[in-house]
């Protein structure tokens, strides 16, 4: 008997609005954390509780529902956003939940732990369901385990964008080429190697992540710092509004289905 997949199939469409989600995520979180002024552990503990409902009516779900979907996308992206924040910059500093100074374990040291937990959620992922493809995404124990792996991705995009655009000084444009040119050099592989198209999916997956981070940072972060210095909410509202023009210009179909 077979069922359908109720994640998105791997389309140019599916990689357009996935880097949209992961700017907007950027941009999102850093809106409620640093806009807002309420810090990134209150911020992360809103999105956090976004993102468990989200998963949980994902799960629900009878079927793909492209809405949803991309909703739940969202919610990890913003909540990785904050959390890596967190952790990245005031994980150790007493009574804080906001602070620009890096007090945490630091950028390469929450991208290595991230790293970790990440490469942690796909082995348990397969050793448990004998398969990490997107094509599985069908019972909730696959979605479970498809939903944490992406909530660590997401997390350790934001550290390792800021890793590369500060820590090493490459800049939020310096950084978009570099992680730009890695996702061409995944495609590149994907058409014309025998690279595993479960592996090569994951490894662009995940380095959508930080391109979306720096994209983000070039947007709303001051002059000084290398940004466009635009406002957070509106560069969130022209994010939000592209992935729905691409939602509707690029139909959404589950993924194919599995036996």
């Amino acid at each position: 008997m077979s069922e359908t997949s109720k994640v998105p199939a791997v389309t140019l469409g599916f990689w357009i609005i996935k880097i949209a989600a992961t700017t907007l995520g950027e941009t999102g979180g850093d809106a409620v954390s640093m806009s807002m002024n309420l810090g990134y552990l209150l911020a992360t503990g809103i999105f956090a509780a976004i993102f468990a409902a989200s998963v949980a009516a994902q799960i629900a779900a009878g079927k793909f529902q492209p809405i949803l979907y991309w909703f739940t996308i969202i919610a990890t992206t913003t909540v990785g956003t904050t959390l890596a924040d967190f952790a990245t910059r005031n994980l150790f500093c007493p009574g804080s939940g906001f602070s620009e100074t890096t007090c945490g374990i630091g950028y390469s040291g929450g991208s290595a732990l991230l790293l970790m937990l990440l490469l942690l959620s796909l082995y348990t992922w397969h050793r448990v369901m004998g398969s990490v493809s997107i094509n599985t995404v069908s019972s909730p124990k696959t979605e479970g385990f498809y939903w944490i792996t992406i909530m660590f991705s997401q997390t350790l995009g934001t550290a390792l964008g800021d890793w590369t655009a500060d820590t090493q000084g490459l800049g939020y444009l310096g950084s978009a080429v570099i992680f730009g040119g890695l996702l061409v050099l995944c495609a590149a592989a994907y058409y014309w190697t025998r690279i595993s198209h479960v592996a090569l999916f994951w490894a662009a997956f995940i380095l959508t992540r930080p391109l979306g981070a720096v994209l983000g940072d070039f947007l709303d972060k001051p002059f000084a710092k290398g940004g466009l210095d635009l406002s957070r909410y509106s560069a969130s509202a022209a994010l939000l509004a592209l992935m729905i023009v691409c939602a509707l210009v690029f139909k959404q179909r589950p993924a194919s289905r599995v036996h």
